[in-house]
């Protein structure tokens, strides 16, 4: 298929309309069919759900043209399985991981002119849904649903090279510990945004948020996790009840043991340990690894050995080991790059 004339090598990190987009409705305990759709606007009531109480939950992944030309996803199946566990949280139908997949495939091969080609620095962002459609006035669960796919092609997550983020450790807290830190719920980020814009009014890239029993101890952004390097090597995850699994931090611990030959050990992490750990990196989808240079505690600087300058030793070959897998140039793991047919 003839790619669409779009400038790949400047594009922003932002929605560009796609062609067609995949929408399922759950009606009378069932989801229907679903259907590829050009029809990209939702019409609900004005008491829906999702309007009233937020019950809306989401996944991020992407597609990508690799280096022998096939289109491919990476680990869908585990974005599908995180939902249906949002889901279950957020007491929503549960839209089967199977189903999953299958609508995220069937999606991206409708959208396959956006996908950008091989080389471009260029993906395509990949937006899996669901929210309560039907009116709720009282609080309680929704009675209807709609679970929709829809795709946009986006540029690099870092715009002219990697540059070390400046956090600062944040006086708000991200999730409660019996909460809903550890699902992808649209609620989540709505209570993230004052922070981030305080912080970013602050002159700070991001937040760190510490647990909010203790405030103690390290766990997320608030769209990402923490990976840390200590100083002989060892690559250290945060651990927590109410830290979101992301499949992007899961892959790269597999890579750092399995590729690399590093030792890779997920535990709590204080925030007093913080400054004896050589590298630091936020892992997502967006930018597999954005590295981070300096966290700031209330004026108290913790600077990492890598510096502000570039990514770390260590960081790095996790970074272009894991991209090399979803591009194609290296032999990833069975059932982690799906091909789009």
């Amino acid at each position: 298929m003839e790619k669409k004339n779009i400038d790949w090598a400047n594009l922003g990190f932002g929605y560009i309309k796609t062609d067609y987009r995949f929408v399922s409705n759950f009606k009378n305990g069932a989801w229907d069919e679903g259907v590829v759709t050009e029809d990209d606007k939702i019409v609900i009531s004005e008491c829906a759900g999702v309007l009233q109480y937020a019950q809306t939950i989401f996944e991020g992944l992407k597609a990508y043209t690799t280096a022998d030309g096939r289109i491919v996803t990476f680990r869908p199946d585990l974005n599908g399985e995180r939902m249906e566990n949002s889901a279950v949280r957020l007491e929503m139908p549960v839209f089967p991981k199977e189903r999953f997949v299958e609508a995220v495939l069937k999606t991206v091969k409708a959208n396959e002119a956006f996908v950008p080609p091989y080389g471009s620095g260029a993906t395509l962002y990949v937006r899996p849904y669901m929210f309560g459609s039907d009116p709720v006035i009282g609080v309680k669960p929704a009675n209807e649903y709609q679970f929709r796919v829809f795709t946009t092609p986006v540029g690099p997550y870092f715009k002219g090279g990697v540059k070390p983020l400046t956090l600062r450790v944040s006086d708000f807290d991200r999730a409660a510990p019996n909460g809903t830190g550890h699902i992808k719920a649209g609620l989540n980020y709505a209570m993230s945004l004052h922070a981030i814009v305080d912080a970013h009014n602050q002159g700070y890239d991001e937040n760190m948020y510490l647990d909010a029993g203790t405030r103690t101890k390290v766990e997320e952004t608030g769209g990402a996790n923490f990976l840390f390097v200590t100083r002989d090597g060892k690559v250290v995850t945060p651990k927590s009840g109410s830290i979101l699994p992301s499949i992007t931090r899961r892959s790269l611990v597999h890579v750092a043991q399995e590729y690399l030959g590093l030792e890779a050990e997920e535990r709590e992490v204080t925030l007093e340990e913080v400054k004896d750990f050589a590298e630091c990196g936020l892992c997502g989808t967006a930018a597999v690894i954005s590295p981070v240079g300096k966290i700031v505690d209330h004026g108290k600087e913790i600077c990492f050995d890598s510096g502000m300058n570039e990514m770390g030793p260590v960081t790095k070959k996790l970074y272009d080991t894991l991209t090399g897998i979803q591009m194609g140039t290296i032999q990833g793991p069975e059932g982690w790059v799906v091909e789009v047919k």
